[in-house]
This record gives structure tokens, C-alpha cells and sequence, in this order.
């Protein structure tokens, strides 16, 4: 399980990338197209196109953690969006690896 304060923010790349970029490719697409420091103690997740895996990737300070999961059946549900990435909370990351859909409602209670 992976645990992180309240000041660690997450980042989805919504575009799916190549997951068999490790450490250093995974570096170089934080650094390039989604414009962040990866050394920032973040954690930065990313899918293939087939969205059956996902990749974690997130600094601890002293090294560099890349994590994987792979679904044997069934696809993430991956956030959408015309951007490069979407920041999401805890619960919505924990939601979104469990395999559950994350999605903002507006306007959902009673008046």
C-alpha cells in the first residue's frame, strides 16, 4: 500500500505512454511534457494505451520508486481530459488503482 501526507499531490498523464520506459524515461516524460520536477517527492501515475497496467512513480527523498500494477481482467478508468495531466486527491487515487472510476459530481446534493 502506498501511503503519502496531505501535502503530496498526484498526477495523472492522461495520455497514454510506453511502459517499457523505467526510471529514466518515466523521468524524462515528467520533466518534458507534463512540466514538473519528478525529485519533488510527488507521485506521478501513468498508462499504457491498452489501460490494463499502470505505473506509479514517485521520489522518497533518496531514490527514486517506479511501482506497476497490472489488471489480469479489465481496463483502469482512466480520467479523461483535453490537458497533458489532472491532479486528484488521496481518495481518488486509491479509488483509481483499486479500479473504480474517478469522477467530480457538481451539483449533486439536494437544495
Amino acid at each position: 500500500m502506498i501511503a503519502f501526507s496531505n501535502n503530496t499531490r498526484v498526477f495523472v498523464a492522461l495520455q497514454p505512454v510506453d511502459l517499457r520506459r523505467s526510471f529514466s524515461g518515466l523521468h524524462g516524460i515528467i520533466l518534458d511534457v507534463l512540466r514538473h520536477d519528478p525529485t519533488s517527492g510527488h507521485l506521478f501515475l501513468f498508462t499504457n494505451k491498452s489501460r490494463k497496467r499502470l505505473k506509479c512513480f514517485c521520489w522518497d527523498g533518496s531514490g527514486t520508486w517506479v511501482a506497476t500494477k497490472r489488471l489480469e481482467t479489465g481496463k483502469f478508468p482512466w480520467p479523461t481530459g483535453a490537458d497533458l495531466q489532472r491532479a486528484i486527491n488521496a481518495e481518488e487515487f486509491y479509488a483509481l488503482v483499486n479500479g473504480l472510476k474517478v469522477e467530480r459530481l457538481t451539483n449533486w446534493y439536494r437544495k
